[in-house]
């Protein structure tokens, strides 16, 4: 059974914690983390992008000359994809990109990432995560004391599952372009898999075992 280590805000090892088996087997499921990502971003697209056919862009409803007689090519109207100002073939129009996943190959996406970070070792337990100040440096803080980022790289995306939100942690984290917050218990596979280190609080732990289960 692995067994990780819980730290404090100020990055000191407090106490430890046996990782539930039946979510963290270590296996990784590549097929649907691969088929849950891809609906995610897919899932993503707005699909707005738009053309007009011939029969849309406006004018071009007189021929521009008759049909035979003049030596040149028949045209029944200037808006033909042919001419300039005319309208466009095979040009996009709005769609819908949205896919649906099955529930359960969902959560085994989930449960494969997280056990991919453990594997990884980049998945970490906090006891609590609280701030006196609804400041950004203080969390900055917390985070360097973690050893999450460094002061020379803070480009490395960083993942915090919390249990709770209350409006001065929201203020806080709102402002760091490196971390990205949610709560545990609404984890998807792709914000997981996007971080490069994990860092989760003992009680969303709780939250996201039971969901798992």
């Amino acid at each position: 059974m692995e067994t990780l280590p819980i730290y404090n805000t100020e990055g000191k090892e407090v106490d430890s914690l046996k990782l539930n088996t039946k979510v963290f087997d270590g296996t990784i499921n590549t097929a649907s983390l691969y088929q849950t990502i891809n609906a995610y971003r897919a899932n993503q697209r707005r699909g707005l992008a738009a053309t007009k056919t011939r029969g849309e862009v406006s004018g071009g409803g007189r021929k521009p000359w008759k049909q035979k007689g003049t030596g040149r090519a028949r045209v029944g109207s200037t808006r033909s994809p042919l001419w300039r100002h005319g309208g466009v073939v095979f040009g996009p129009h709005p769609r819908d990109f949205s896919l649906r996943m099955p529930k359960k190959i969902k959560l085994l996406a989930l449960k494969s990432s997280l056990n991919n970070k453990v594997k990884e070792n980049n998945f970490m337990v906090l006891d609590n995560f609280k701030i006196e100040n609804p400041k950004t440096k203080e969390v900055v803080k917390i985070l360097l004391n973690l050893k999450a980022v460094s002061k020379e790289n803070k480009k490395n995306k960083v993942l915090l599952l919390l249990d709770k939100m209350d409006n001065n942690l929201k203020l806080a984290l709102n402002n760091i372009s490196f971390l990205n917050v949610d709560l545990a218990k609404n984890a998807h596979a792709y914000e997981v898999m996007a971080c490069r280190k994990l860092i989760i609080t003992k009680d969303g732990l709780k939250d996201l075992i039971d969901r798992l289960n």
